[in-house]
């Protein structure tokens, strides 16, 4: 019998219709297009808009198309893991509100948070369910309302994010598609340069935590920066060589979306050209978990059976890791692998 593993048979995403420029920003906070632009690779991001609006709205709706393009009905998932940082609330599980809002009456969720890497670590948990053969139907989302906890006085920061949501099926095959290998890693000690100061268990929310504006993302850029331009491309080579991949192997990089420099050096160390490379940063910013697989849906009609890609991302605790994922359906073909 062929070993088991989990392919990606379909993907749905979603963009709130509200287009934040950099002008606009220039506006708001002591910036400007052209800094924002050289350094980041930014241009525009949404942003979701609305009372009662929360991060399930977005992913509701990635999770409808993807179903529509699989042709499958809702109750047919059997488990929805949701990669979020901005959950609706601090319980119940996002997934949960998904599960309830879809109609995914018989599928049991639970949300994983790993900041911009939560996407990844959620694909992979997700295929070991098909892989220990248990479930089927996996729907795994990263999504993100980013806006909530961004502080917009503060231009280190407001520039960066943007809200968004993404949406994968796995589901079992035989022939050698879908996720093969995965190096995921973690460093607690960078935490001190990626965080939200208040609003947890050890700093709950009080009136001095809101005065203080301490329910924000907090970053230290540099700092940041320096960690994840070489743990991303670290990662990124590591799979490459473990699974005998070479630039030629390869299709494409699907990396996430936090900074253009760190996406060229992550390319760079792996020795793929831009044209390899997925890019939408410019027109999303950082969406957060919802980065890689809002690339794989403007991406998708590009994609082929037996493409060989990359999947890679670096986020707050510190985290990051890739993925070496052989897609499984050329366009227009969902029912292949």
């Amino acid at each position: 019998m062929n070993k088991l593993t989990a392919a990606i048979t379909a993907v749905g995403g979603n963009l709130p219709d509200y287009v934040l420029t950099n002008k606009e920003l220039e506006n708001m906070v002591d910036t400007n297009d052209e800094w924002i632009r050289t350094r980041t690779g930014i241009e525009e991001r949404r942003i979701l808009k609305g009372e009662n609006q929360g991060t399930s709205v977005m992913a509701v709706k990635a999770v409808n198309e993807l179903l529509q393009k699989r042709g499958i009905g809702a109750d047919e998932i059997d488990l929805l893991i949701c990669a979020t940082t901005t959950p609706d609330m601090v319980f119940p599980a996002t997934a949960n509100i998904i599960c309830d809002k879809v109609g995914a009456v018989n599928a049991w969720g639970f949300d994983l948070q790993a900041a911009c890497s939560g996407f990844i670590y959620a694909l992979t948990t997700g295929a070991k369910f098909i892989e220990a053969g248990m479930h089927k139907k996996v729907v795994v989302v990263g999504a993100d309302k980013m806006s909530a906890i961004v502080d917009y006085t503060d231009r280190a920061t407001c520039i960066i994010f943007g809200d968004g949501a993404g949406a994968v099926l796995l589901e079992p095959d035989t022939e050698g598609f879908g996720v093969v290998d995965s190096v995921l890693r973690s460093d607690g000690s960078g935490c001190e340069f990626l965080h939200m100061k208040a609003g947890g268990s050890a700093r709950p929310a009080s009136a001095e935590t809101v005065a203080n504006h301490e329910h924000f993302v907090y970053q230290e850029g540099k700092a940041v920066f320096r960690f994840a331009v070489t743990r991303m491309a670290d990662v990124s080579y590591e799979l490459m060589q473990r699974n005998g991949l070479t630039a030629d192997d390869v299709a494409w990089l699907v990396p996430h979306q936090a900074n253009k420099r760190i996406i060229d050096a992550t390319a760079d160390r792996m020795g793929l050209p831009p044209e390899k490379v997925m890019l939408n940063i410019q027109r999303y910013g950082n969406t957060t978990a919802a980065t890689i697989p809002l690339c794989l849906r403007d991406w998708e009609k590009q994609l082929k059976r037996g493409d060989n890609i990359v999947l890679a991302a670096f986020g707050g605790g510190f985290t990051w890791g890739a993925v070496y994922v052989k897609w499984a359906y050329s366009p227009g073909v969902k029912g292949e692998g």
